[in-house]
């Protein structure tokens, strides 16, 4: 028998049947399935499945007792008591004492798909970051908890990022930022950001990532692009000295945003969009490319030319779609709906981007979570 194991939804399927667990539960199987035959003390399963975690060992005794109920449809499969040491998992077709997957344990592997997550986060191809993480039982390889921690960015999947015990919130702040900023007025997001950044609440990475390149759009959006073009002068700077090449392309579409909000001339546009051109040939990320039609999109909105703008933005939206960024997909569309509302067009092409937008919310949960991200946005200020 072989196990599919879903990780984005906690989901185990074989022989047809489709089983959906509790995040815990989740892992233990997995566990257990990737050392199939091989037995483990309560101890051990409290290491491997609740690190950094204070359970109790009757833990790992209730979490068997529920798996076992969950599971005993799929005929033969069995986690079986060994008296007196722990538990370990029987699957039929298996040799016992055999692991599954021998390479899980290979550094040499592990630092091979780390590179491979990488470079799928660099050239945005967020489903193809998804679609890697859920083979991981069958490449016999284990995700990177801070990869894990992306994935469910990239997917949107807001309800694990605001509930989840896995991850502390510390880590997971800086993408559920991106989520509150979403969801508000420029304005107001923008003065949150703000303390964020004088407070130092998130890592320092994160930090730099808030301080050079995610402020520059609410700073825009909130009616300061001046503010933005001042901050953009230190961006460049700190890209330059860390060598964070990867950051350039994002950051002068960003600059072209910026400088369209603040009335620049078409010469200097037009430059800046030559510039542009170049660095998508030689780095041709997913993200960028969709970004950047965008907001050339926005560019045909101001010139009035509202036909090329319609066809401009949606083709960024589909890129955009195609990378599989879902909270990207809807950053873009939080600038249009926000650069019309500046800048307004004809309204039945305002109204058709608002619409969009407000569908995508509903779509990827924001709204419906929207107080409870409220709540531990503000507790976070609170906590200090």
């Amino acid at each position: 028998m072989h196990l599919e194991l879903n990780n984005s939804e906690y989901k185990v399927m074989a022989d047809g049947i489709t089983i959906t667990l509790l995040p815990k539960e989740f892992a233990l199987l997995q566990f257990l399935y990737r050392n199939v035959g091989r037995t483990f003390s309560r101890e051990q399963l409290l290491d491997h499945v609740w690190p950094l975690e204070y359970p109790v060992e009757r833990t790992v005794d209730d979490h068997i007792y529920r798996l076992r109920k969950k599971l005993h449809v799929l005929s033969g499969l069995d986690i079986k008591t060994v008296r007196g040491f722990g538990y370990s998992l029987a699957v039929p077709g298996t040799p016992a004492g055999v692991a599954l997957n021998p390479a899980m344990n290979d550094p040499e592997l592990r630092e091979t798909m780390r590179s491979v997550f990488s470079k799928f986060h660099v050239y945005g191809q967020g489903k193809s970051m998804v679609t890697l993480a859920r083979q991981q039982d069958i490449l016999g390889y284990e995700l990177d908890s801070v990869y894990s921690m992306v994935i469910h960015f990239v997917q949107g999947d807001l309800e694990w990022l605001l509930h989840t015990d896995e991850v502390p919130l510390k880590e997971r702040l800086f993408y559920l930022m991106i989520f509150y900023f979403l969801s508000g007025d420029p304005k107001e997001r923008l003065a949150y950001c703000e303390q964020v950044i004088e407070l130092k609440l998130v890592y320092p990475n994160y930090q730099l990532e808030l301080e050079i390149l995610t402020i520059l759009d609410l700073f825009t959006l909130a009616g300061q692009p001046e503010r933005a073009l001042e901050r953009l002068k230190r961006s460049h700077q700190v890209i330059a000295e860390l060598g964070y090449d990867n950051f350039i392309p994002v950051t002068l579409i960003t600059e072209l945003f910026v400088h369209l909000t603040a009335g620049t001339g078409d010469e200097e546009l037009k430059r800046m969009d030559e510039a542009i051109g170049v660095i998508l040939q030689e780095k041709p990320f997913l993200r960028e490319i969709g970004s950047y039609k965008v907001v050339k999109g926005l560019w045909s909105l101001r010139l009035e030319q509202w036909r090329e703008a319609e066809n401009l933005l949606s083709e960024g939206l589909q890129v955009l779609e195609m990378s599989g960024f879902i909270p990207l997909r809807l950053y873009s569309l939080y600038r249009i709906v926000h650069f019309c509302r500046m800048f307004p067009p004809p309204k039945a092409l305002q109204h058709k981007y608002e619409e969009i937008f407000v569908a995508e919310l509903e779509q990827s949960g924001l709204n419906r979570f929207s107080q409870s991200l409220e709540d531990t946005m503000q507790q976070v200020l609170k906590s200090l």
